[in-house]
């Protein structure tokens, strides 16, 4: 009895002052969002300063691997991934596999200006590398997920990509004995699940690093690792080139989204398949009749919000292992180094979406500058990651399987 009342009489308090914690529950957000409000303010069109890569991507609690990366010997889990990485068995048709967009042989991406897609269909972006990519905190060119065990289902779901069917995946998985075998000793599972198939992927993506570039060694302090001329295209990125500005940090990029004016993909006006894939974009993600009709152009991030000072803009793409990586931008419309560094010369291209960055305009950058800042980009790619493709495991009766009687 006497515990009720001591209830009854904390719930009337909590009435009493109610309007007395909200408000006070308001003044704190409201001061936590001052905060943080000034915080970035002060950050305001600062960049970040150039640094190496650790020595190891961030590895999340809840999918532990080893802290090794390229060409240390892969870990259990990383291993797995590495298989699956190759294993047609994770798409749609049990045809493609990651490694047919995430070549190693074309820059652990797609050496076309418009990646592949599931057969019978396009993409229509460029593939990314998946080298380094552990180190993001956005990926895509959309910035659509925020870390690599989200990322592998997006990319193996698509209906341009890998366009598989998660029950079907996860049942070739678990009809392939070695794969329940370790999935088994690696997780602690009795059958192989997708969940685990991602974490997988993920932990083999990670090891896919290159913290060892001539640019890592130089930024840690050995002075010998950049050539003269590099050093002086540094310089020209950092100061008359100002790449600094959107290329910074650790990975080269800000991960913010900006309309730089890039040329529109000449296959949306010339190959038939790529139109219904357009066409489909535009369709799907939620666009009035007479755009997804008629537009040629590829919107961005516009898609996310349908704000329309997001029309055109892509997240900033990272400078690292781009000497493999080729082509260019979020549609390859560029096809060298040469040819980005006189994109940015020029000033970026065409105004078509209203929104062009305001801090593209002419460099009016010499011969030599051009060729002292090609000398640097170069230098954030360190030796050609070379992997065979690797034998994946069959499908087999089980073991301890008995037909029954």
């Amino acid at each position: 009895m006497e515990m009720q009342n001591e209830k009854f009489k904390m719930k009337n308090l909590f009435r009493k002052n109610f309007h007395l914690y909200s408000f006070v529950l308001f003044l704190l957000f409201t001061i936590h969002c001052s905060l943080f409000t000034v915080v970035h303010a002060a950050d305001a069109g600062k960049s970040r300063p150039l640094m190496p890569l650790p020595s190891n991507p961030p590895i999340p609690t809840d999918n532990p691997s080893g802290a090794n990366v390229y060409p240390s010997k892969m870990d259990a889990k990383q291993e797995l991934g590495y298989l699956l990485f190759f294993d047609p068995k994770v798409s749609g048709d049990g045809s493609i596999s990651c490694a047919d967009c995430h070549d190693p042989k074309q820059g652990w991406g797609f050496a076309d200006p418009i990646s592949r897609g599931y057969p019978g269909t396009v993409h229509w972006r460029n593939s990314q590398t998946a080298v380094n990519s552990g180190y993001l905190n956005k990926i895509f060119w959309e910035g659509g997920t925020t870390s690599l065990e989200a990322q592998a289902p997006v990319a193996a779901t698509g209906g341009v990509a890998g366009n598989g069917s998660p029950d079907m995946m996860e049942s070739r998985v678990r009809f392939t004995p070695e794969y329940v075998r370790r999935f088994k000793d690696i997780f602690g599972v009795e059958w192989p699940n997708m969940d685990h198939v991602w974490d997988a992927i993920a932990a083999f993506e990670r090891w896919l690093s290159q913290p060892d570039t001539p640019f890592d060694k130089f930024m840690k302090g050995d002075k010998n690792a950049l050539s003269v001329k590099a050093q002086k295209g540094m310089e020209i990125f950092k100061g008359k080139a100002n790449c600094i500005q959107c290329h910074n940090g650790q990975m080269l990029t800000d991960e913010k989204f900006y309309d730089i004016g890039v040329a529109d993909a000449p296959e949306f006006e010339e190959n038939g398949i790529q139109q219904v894939t357009v066409r489909y974009q535009f369709y799907s993600k939620g666009s009035a009749e007479d755009v997804y009709r008629t537009h040629k152009s590829d919107p961005g991030i516009y898609f996310k919000q349908k704000r329309l000072e997001d029309r055109g803009k892509f997240r900033t793409a990272p400078l690292r292992y781009l000497k493999y990586s080729a082509p260019y931008m979020h549609n390859g419309t560029l096809f060298t180094i040469d040819e980005v560094i006189e994109f940015y010369n020029k000033g970026g291209g065409v105004d078509r979406w209203g929104n062009k960055a305001k801090i593209l305009k002419p460099l009016n950058l010499s011969k030599d500058e051009k060729e002292a800042l090609k000398e640097f980009l170069l230098s954030t790619s360190g030796e050609e990651i070379k992997l065979p493709v690797p034998k994946v495991p069959d499908y087999a009766p089980m073991a301890d399987w008995q037909p029954r009687k």
